[in-house]
């Protein structure tokens, strides 16, 4: 069995957890969030927590059973965390000319290319953007969906991937990149 999938989740004051189908469904102040659970895991919601069991009887590799049994658990963990706190990602862009503004959900990033890259966030996430003097670019994204979050994140940091010589692109806030030297000049 699995050690993640053995513990079961508390749910917090304010989030209702629902089981319909072999579909979870978590409702919370900050959104709601559902989740689609393999037949081979059993999901009980009893006495203010969510345990996840291994179906014996299904036709499932145990291995794949072993397997689904740590995902479905983080995954409905994840939701629960999601609807309570929302999830936050932090980006600031280093480069020269690099920007960042936001219209609602559009962004408009300017990254050294000919052109203007906009892109259109899904409704579930927010976005707030700051361009302040002497100081990177920063993007800074929330949502309850941490799948969702991850996805858009790595769409944008793929607009300007960052680059070991020169320490340019689009970071995490704290990321370290690890620098390379250059050509040695007058190596023979």
């Amino acid at each position: 069995m699995s050690r993640i999938g053995k513990l079961p989740i508390n749910i917090p004051a304010g989030v209702t957890v629902t089981l319909q189908d072999n579909v979870v469904t978590v409702k919370g102040p900050k959104g709601e969030l559902s989740q689609a659970v393999d037949p081979s895991i059993n999901v009980t919601i009893e006495n203010g927590q969510v345990a996840f069991t291994i179906n014996e009887e299904s036709e499932v590799a145990l291995k794949q059973k072993q397997a689904f049994h740590g995902l479905y658990r983080a995954l409905v963990n994840n939701m629960v965390v999601g609807v309570t706190e929302q999830y936050k990602a932090e980006m600031e862009l280093i480069g020269v000319g690099y920007r960042v503004e936001n219209k609602g959900n559009i962004i408009t990033f300017t990254l050294g290319y000919t052109h203007p890259i906009v892109i259109e966030l899904p409704k579930e996430i927010s976005v707030e953007t700051k361009m302040e003097r002497n100081k990177a670019p920063y993007l800074c994204l929330t949502s309850c969906d941490k799948q969702l979050l991850g996805m858009v994140c790595a769409k944008i940091r793929s607009f300007r991937k960052p680059e070991p010589y020169k320490g340019k692109g689009i970071l995490y806030v704290g990321e370290v990149i690890r620098r390379k030297s250059g050509k040695s000049a007058g190596a023979k």
